[in-house]
């Protein structure tokens, strides 16, 4: 029979902060703090790039008239399906305003200047840019970003923003939620991969997916040359990692220590694969409390272990205590309760890859490259200056800082930056033109002489005045082959048309603008 007091004990040891081992995570606090508050810094300079070329007034979707589409759809009431604070009031200074107040207080976390206020403010300020952010914000790690940061709230001091005056040690409660969504991040990338596409159950997807993957960086063409054998063993390393090592953050300490090693290795692998923005940075620092604190202090070198204030919390009031437990069990029923939908879907043959199930992004299922494909498509922008067009008419290329374009200029390497339109247009070259109205938007925007979406661009052929007609080329990509004299990386053949020519006074160009509510 089950010891009642004894199991109420262990539990009230593990909703206030400490383990029944006594394992201490104010190390782990600390990492795990800063380390968001690093991502936050990319996080915040990719929003401030793109702001006014995506959603400012002159934007490819510009937030203005993004809002009253929101209110529309939820009968004027959107705020608890979609919260953002851009529903009371949305302005280019106002979206400015809130960007690098982001900015700055990601600043401060990043220096370990902390607390519950600074971080939820955090959240909530990016809350409110992923839900104006659209197309340019549905990626997984936004919601894996909110849901770390919404958990981080709970490991910091109320008010004083040193971690070091911290009074009270990390709830280990909070701790295992954090573990929990790094469990949720890696095997729901597992079983997605293990569902879905069939090169990943006979291990040959990786002969595809360094040549095909949104951003390559220059190690991905090297990763390509190698044998079959590699790649396939590549792939088995891949389902060991998020299928089966998950498993041991439920095991033993040292399973956990094995479990947040491998974990930071593969991530490490896979930055030095490909651009995958800040998802497999932020991976690392969600890893962090798979240790405590007596594993960090062996990975730190002895000349910099020093006895720190917070490894010995000053005492709190029996009272402080008390409401402190209070919360954190408030805190975690709420969290179990959400948990349900995750373990459903991840139990699902039916899975779904990147959703969150409440509108705040407190807890959700992830994955990731479900799908590999075999082939890489690119989408190229033309210009010219030719009032009339001919077979003669000489097309000049738009460049962008991330995608694949000339073919002998190498690939970038830009992650934990996210060049968001980049990545876009690596979807819109598997899809049709109709689907991405955005892409249509910039073409008419290039052929106005707007100065704004230059921003995004690395090379615009026309600096001094717009062309006359800008068209966009459907091409495949490859890699060059090893025993290539040519100093390309890429070969390329076409296609055919994706977007047939267009001049600035094109009908059909304005009335497809006005279906899709792009002018005023």
């Amino acid at each position: 029979m089950v010891n009642r007091s004894k199991l109420w004990r262990r539990l009230r040891r593990t909703v206030a902060a400490v383990e029944p081992s006594g394992e201490t995570y104010t190390l782990v606090r600390r990492g795990y703090l800063q380390g968001l508050g690093v991502i936050f810094l990319f996080a915040f300079l990719s929003l401030l790039v793109h702001l006014d070329p995506l959603f400012g007034e002159s934007g490819l979707l510009p937030a203005r008239r993004y809002i009253p589409l929101l209110k529309d759809a939820y009968d004027g009431h959107p705020f608890w399906s979609r919260p953002t604070l851009f529903l009371f009031h949305v302005s280019d200074p106002v979206m400015a305003g809130l960007a690098w107040t982001g900015l700055a207080l990601s600043a401060a976390l990043a220096a370990g200047c902390a607390n519950a206020v600074l971080v939820a403010a955090l959240w909530v300020i990016y809350l409110s840019f992923v839900n104006i952010g659209q197309i340019f914000y549905g990626y997984g790690w936004e919601s894996i970003l909110l849901e770390a940061t919404f958990l981080a709230i709970f490991l910091c001091p109320l008010t004083r923003f040193r971690l070091s005056k911290a009074p009270l040690p990390p709830p280990l409660a909070v701790i295992w939620f954090i573990r929990w969504l790094i469990f949720r991040v890696m095997f729901g990338a597992g079983l997605i991969k293990l569902r879905g596409d069939a090169c990943w159950r006979d291990l040959t997807c990786l002969i595809y997916h360094y040549e095909t993957q949104p951003i390559p960086n220059p190690l991905s063409w090297y990763l390509h040359q190698a044998p079959p054998w590699f790649h396939k063993l590549g792939t088995l390393s891949n389902h060991i990692v998020e299928v089966i090592i998950p498993l041991f953050l439920f095991g033993p300490r040292r399973f956990r220590i094995v479990a947040g090693i491998l974990f930071i290795l593969f991530q490490v692998m896979l930055i030095l694969s490909g651009n995958l923005s800040w998802l497999n940075w932020l991976t690392i620092v969600i890893a962090v409390p798979c240790f405590d604190d007596r594993a960090l202090r062996a990975c730190i070198p002895m000349r910099f272990r020093r006895e720190r204030a917070e490894d010995h919390p000053p005492v709190v009031s029996n009272t402080i205590w008390k409401i402190h437990r209070g919360v954190i069990g408030a805190l975690a029923v709420l969290l179990l309760v959400l948990s349900v939908n995750p373990i459903r879907n991840m139990l699902s043959p039916h899975q779904v890859m990147n959703r969150s199930f409440d509108p705040f992004y407190i807890m959700g299922t992830y994955g990731a490259f479900g799908s590999i494909g075999r082939e890489r498509y690119e989408v190229i922008l033309e210009g010219t200056r030719d009032r009339r067009l001919t077979p003669d008419t000489v097309w000049e290329a738009y460049e962008f800082p991330a995608k694949p374009g000339r073919l002998d200029r190498r690939p970038a390497i830009v992650a934990p930056f996210h060049y968001r339109l980049d990545w876009q247009i690596w979807f819109a070259a598997m899809q049709d033109y109709r689907h991405n109205p955005w892409l249509v938007h910039l073409v008419y925007k290039l052929l106005q002489g707007d100065d704004t979406p230059n921003r995004l661009l690395a090379h615009n052929p026309f600096p001094d005045a717009p062309p006359a007609y800008i068209r966009i080329e459907h091409y495949r990509y490859r890699f060059t082959k090893p025993d290539d004299t040519s100093k390309n990386w890429w070969t390329r053949e076409r296609i055919g048309t994706y977007l047939p020519p267009l001049s600035l006074d094109d009908p059909s160009l304005r009335e497809f603008l006005e279906q899709h509510r792009l002018l005023e």
